[in-house]
């Protein structure tokens, strides 16, 4: 049987909707994730927090400019030999990543967990547990809104400071990803900080989303971070 033009044209057209399909759903998702405030219900902190810069396929350039900046703040004589981290950076140091974030636009959300609201069985369960919830409310929304049925989302965390705690931190991040990895493949990964560029780039939309909420300054927030702030989730309610 011979093929008309019409359908070559349609056996063309088709092959190309199923390619771009194909490219919409087989895609990778990089969530880089890093927490703020501590793990105890009686600390001065009231809100745990973990927080995602979310970046969709390739990013070769933001990781280059990641790594531009460091070489750039150390020809400057700023040492930056442990990475970027808000809390601790100078001013300077800040707006200069400020710019770099602004300029890549990653997609932020947030979820902060108001401790003094944790039922009693949640506190008797320890810190860790705390961290595992904050971790699984926050991914089990954000990872559906930015990856598709059939994606492949690489979850990258930070590890917690003390190390009697890195262990259990991954064995979190791994149950947590292994629960909601149910019709796309989720990978979990927890590093130190000072090695991922997106790790920091989290840290400082974090920061900064959490200064708002409590009330404190953040004069980079609404040029650099509320543009692609998409979510501040608070579960446990505020005070």
């Amino acid at each position: 049987m011979r093929t008309s033009s019409n359908d070559l044209v349609r056996q063309v057209r088709k092959h190309r909707a199923e390619s771009m399909l194909g490219e919409l759903v087989m895609a990778r998702v990089y969530m880089y994730a890093d927490e703020t405030g501590d793990l105890g219900y009686g600390s001065d902190a009231p809100y745990f927090g973990i927080g995602t810069a979310t970046y969709r396929g390739e990013h070769s350039q933001a990781l280059w400019a990641g790594l531009e900046l460091r070489t750039q703040l150390e020809a400057k004589g700023v040492r930056v030999q442990h990475g970027l981290h808000a809390k601790n950076d100078s001013r300077s140091t800040r707006n200069a990543m400020f710019d770099v974030i602004a300029h890549q636009a990653p997609r932020f959300d947030t979820t902060f967990l108001y401790k003094e609201n944790a039922y009693a069985r949640v506190q008797q369960r320890g810190p860790v547990y705390l961290y595992q919830q904050a971790i699984y409310l926050h991914f089990k929304e954000i990872l559906r809104q930015v990856s598709c049925a059939g994606d492949e989302v690489f979850v990258i965390a930070g590890h917690l400071q003390t190390n009697a705690k890195r262990a259990a931190s991954y064995q979190a991040v791994r149950a947590v990803c292994s629960q909601i990895a149910t019709d796309r493949t989720v990978v979990p990964c927890v590093w130190d900080a000072p090695s991922s560029w997106g790790i920091q780039v989290a840290d400082y939309g974090l920061w900064s989303t959490q200064r708002v909420l409590l009330g404190r300054t953040s004069p980079w927030h609404v040029r650099c971070v509320e543009p692609t702030l998409k979510s501040v989730f608070k579960p446990w309610g505020t005070p």
